[in-house]
């Protein structure tokens, strides 16, 4: 991921400099399990222990002649280990997947913590957003035209258990991703005890596979993979809700419009949706590497390295966009500003046509069959409102009157009223209270 994109904790996450760290912390834990054993020399240990990690351009240069990134780093390492001759039992029994699977448990991990984190502090936002907004009438709209009165608060009540149900999927995902292994060339534990394995497992708080040939079948990261591009689509769907909030027609919802910020290089007028747009965009991103990482599932008998390439472009990606998208749509509904005023300016805008529904329930109650005398009338004033822009309370009367039935005036008053339509949702600010 670009630079553009990176928030500090997530991108040291996927740096060189952590993933060698990472690397050095499985091997020492390996050393340490040998020696336990009696499999290797006890006075390797305190020498490999304190040899520092190598530097990304110390690989790096010796990986441009090796080819190999693991040869590269074990070489490299050796350098930095005092005596050099205690380096011999690094890596002892290992294959290179051995390393690089578990290293990448504990980097998925790491990242997923880090997500977890603020997608709960996402959560806690939308749910005090939804809350501080559940009496603020508005109209609710299917297929971009006005339906029955509504109330924002229910909107968003809708995003915050969306997120919470991801952020609740990413967690079971971190499970199916917390899983390593090391047993060897093609798994079978020819040269390692599975005894280590399970030592270093323990060690660093990771499952240990129930079987692995040369590497971790990937359905584990795929399901990771695929709660993030989920988590991600979310945050696109509170984004694009305020994109359509925020268009002119509408002007119901505002961005964070900071002092100095400008919207358009051309038209000093313009304060458009930057952060929703921004957020639409990533969300494409996150979602293209599900694919991709699905396809690491299947590999040539024991193992290939067709999902390696795929893996070092997907994961830190997805990982660091989901990460700053996050980040961004927080900051977006923390600074959410919401016309209360306008919101009932369109609410009322149609002249009545809001309350077609329950105008139509009244006349079925009141006797008339419903498709073939009520629906019909109730259409027929409806479509005379939209035409001419007269109140759909006129235009009822007028269709009615032609049809010989007197209106219950007191009675439409009652049920033409916004807050009726809205009146037993508090069992669901109720649960959203409890949302944590």
């Amino acid at each position: 991921m670009i630079e553009r994109y990176t928030l500090p904790e997530m991108g040291r996450v996927w740096s060189d400099a952590h993933k060698y760290e990472l690397w050095c912390q499985v091997e020492v834990l390996v050393v340490e399990a040998h020696a336990e054993a009696g499999t290797i020399p006890p006075e390797v240990v305190e020498p490999v222990r304190k040899a520092p990690p190598p530097t990304p351009e110390a690989v790096h240069a010796i990986e441009a002649v090796t080819q190999h990134d693991v040869i590269a780093f074990l070489s490299a390492w050796a350098d930095n280990t005092e005596p050099r001759e205690a380096a011999r039992f690094v890596h002892f029994g290992m294959t290179s997947s051995d390393l690089l699977d578990t290293a990448l448990a504990l980097q998925l991990v790491e990242a997923t913590d880090i997500l977890l984190e603020k997608a709960d502090a996402l959560v806690a936002t939308l749910r005090d957003h939804a809350l501080a907004h559940r009496a603020t009438l508005r109209v609710g709209r299917t297929h971009g035209i006005h339906g029955e009165p509504d109330v924002w608060g229910h909107r968003v009540a809708d995003f915050a258990f969306a997120m919470a149900r991801s952020r609740d999927r990413l967690r079971r995902a971190r499970e199916a991703v917390g899983v390593m292994a090391i047993s060897g060339a093609v798994g079978t534990y020819s040269n390692i005890d599975p005894a280590i394995e399970l030592h270093v497992a323990r060690k660093l708080g990771l499952k240990a596979a129930d079987v692995s040939t040369q590497v971790v079948l990937r359905d584990g990261i795929s399901e990771w993979v695929s709660s993030l591009a989920i988590m991600a689509t979310v945050c696109e769907a509170i984004a694009l809700e305020v994109r359509h909030g925020q268009r002119t027609e509408v002007r119901e919802l505002w961005e964070p419009f900071g002092k100095g910020q400008k919207g358009s290089s051309a038209m000093p007028h313009k304060k458009n949706p930057i952060i929703s747009e921004r957020l639409a965009g990533m969300a494409r991103i996150v979602r293209a590497q599900v694919v991709p990482v699905l396809e690491g599932i299947p590999l040539w008998h024991e193992r290939d390295i067709s999902h390696s390439s795929t893996e070092r472009i997907a994961l830190p990606d997805a990982a660091i966009a989901l990460d700053y998208m996050l980040n961004l749509t927080n900051r977006l509904m923390s600074g959410l500003v919401v016309d209360e005023a306008r919101m009932r300016e369109n609410l009322e805008s149609t002249g009545g046509l809001i309350y077609t529904s329950t105008v139509l329930l009244e006349l079925v109650e009141a006797g008339m069959s419903r498709d073939d005398e009520a629906y019909p009338l109730v259409q027929k004033a409806a479509m005379q409102t939209w035409e001419t822009g007269s109140p759909f309370r006129e235009t009822l009367r007028a269709h009615a009157a032609e049809a010989g039935l007197t209106l219950d005036e007191e009675r439409l008053d009652e049920v033409c009223r916004p807050e009726r339509f809205v009146k037993r949702l508090g069992p669901m600010f109720d649960r959203l209270t409890a949302l944590s």
